[in-house]
Parts: C-alpha cells; sequence; structure tokens
C-alpha cells in the first residue's frame, strides 16, 4: 500500500473518530467522548508523521491539469491548507484546556476546532481521491534541480 493511500485512510478514519466523539459528547457521554478524541489524535498524529515523511522522500508533486479541473483543485486545495496550518495549534489548545479542567474555555475554542479539523480531515481524503485517483496523469513530480539546489543549502 503506497504512503498517499495510508495517509488518505488515517484521514478518513481522523473525520469518523471526530464524529464519533461529537455524537458521544451530544449524548453527554464524557469517557466515551475523551477515548474518540484521543483517537482521533492519535490518527491525526500519525497521519502528520506519514504525511511529511513521504514529502520529505518523494519531492514536490505538482498537479498540473488545465481549466475547470485544476480550478476545482485549488477551490479544495486552498482552503484545506489554510486551515491545516491553524488546525494543530488550534487542537493543541483545545486538549490543553480540557486536561487543565477548563471547561469553559475547552468548549469555546472546540466549537471552532471541530469542524475545522473535520474539514482538512474530510477535504484530505477528497484531495486524494482528486489527484490519485481521478486524475493521476494531472500529477507530475517538480524539477529535481530545485530539490537539489535546496539541498545543497542546507548541507
Amino acid at each position: 500500500m503506497e504512503l498517499p493511500l495510508i495517509n488518505a485512510c488515517l484521514n478518513f478514519l481522523s473525520a469518523t473518530l471526530l464524529v464519533c466523539g461529537y455524537v458521544a459528547i451530544k449524548k453527554k457521554n464524557k469517557e466515551v467522548h475523551k477515548n474518540f478524541m484521543i483517537a482521533a489524535f492519535c490518527t491525526s498524529a500519525l497521519f502528520l508523521t506519514s504525511y511529511l515523511y513521504y514529502h520529505f522522500t518523494a519531492g514536490h508533486l505538482l498537479f498540473q491539469g488545465q481549466g475547470s479541473i485544476k480550478i476545482i483543485y485549488f477551490i479544495i486545495l486552498i482552503p484545506h491548507i489554510l486551515l491545516a496550518m491553524v488546525m494543530l495549534p488550534m487542537i493543541l489548545m483545545t486538549f490543553f484546556f480540557i486536561f487543565r479542567g477548563q471547561v469553559v474555555a475547552h468548549r469555546k475554542i472546540a466549537r471552532w476546532t471541530f469542524p475545522i479539523w473535520l474539514y482538512v480531515s474530510i477535504t484530505g481524503v477528497i484531495l486524494y481521491v482528486y489527484m490519485y485517483q481521478l486524475y493521476p496523469q494531472h500529477l507530475k513530480k517538480s524539477d529535481k534541480k530545485a530539490v537539489a539546489v535546496v539541498e545543497s543549502v542546507s548541507q
């Protein structure tokens, strides 16, 4: 199994665990909610580790579709990236507040963290399907010269 598929599966599992955690807290089952959210956190951490490893070893990939294919790709990709950047600190703060017993602060930030985390997880799966299943012919590896320049600068 290739890492992009594993990453998509981890994102799907994270989204599923998040929804289960949400349902549990709506039913006032705090312990089940806690377990689902910790599992979602662990799954997302595994995803991030795998994602970074893949992109570090595989290099940078470019989606070179044209027309509406490219427009749809960027409509999904840009908010996904922007929200993914703010998601990690929000998740950490959400966990920090609840483990410190600051329930009110936890609830306040969780109202924002949950939908962002869920959106990023779901769009991660959508991007995988779009890039690797629907339009793999438009996926190209970037110029190796650029990678070589970065590697020579870092040495």
